[in-house]
């Protein structure tokens, strides 16, 4: 971003450079567009399925937690990938760090679903 850019200048630079990553992302990142189209189809049931304010909020988002922790997952690959292509242990482990929170996200949101699930359709 330029210097002195501040107020709806910087708002409006920051939002189109976040909307480039969102982008990058769906073009570049399978992972990411699986977990989208999931979330695509989830959403609405989030509505019938939450009782109340608090079930749809836990219930969208641990959805949008699953997209944010693989936005970072994919950025830390990137760069990561961008340093260098021979193998490094540190490389290495910091891709599977990333990859540990992805799946820690996807197990935080299918525990929410299936809480929440259960307790409308089984209790």
């Amino acid at each position: 971003m330029k210097p002195g850019h501040t107020g709806w200048q910087h708002l409006v630079h920051s939002t189109r450079y976040s909307l480039r990553g969102l982008s990058a992302a769906f073009r570049n990142e399978a992972a990411f567009r699986q977990e989208l189209g999931l979330c695509v189809v989830l959403l609405p049931l989030a509505w019938w399925i939450g009782q109340g304010p608090v079930e749809w909020i836990l219930l969208v988002g641990s959805c949008l937690l699953v997209l944010i922790v693989e936005l970072l997952n994919s950025a830390i690959e990137n760069v990561v990938d961008r340093i260098g292509s021979e193998r490094h242990e540190l490389s290495g482990r910091a891709k599977d760090i990333g990859s540990a929170a992805v799946m820690l996200s996807m197990c935080f949101a299918g525990l929410t679903w299936g809480l929440l699930a259960w307790e409308k359709f089984l209790a």
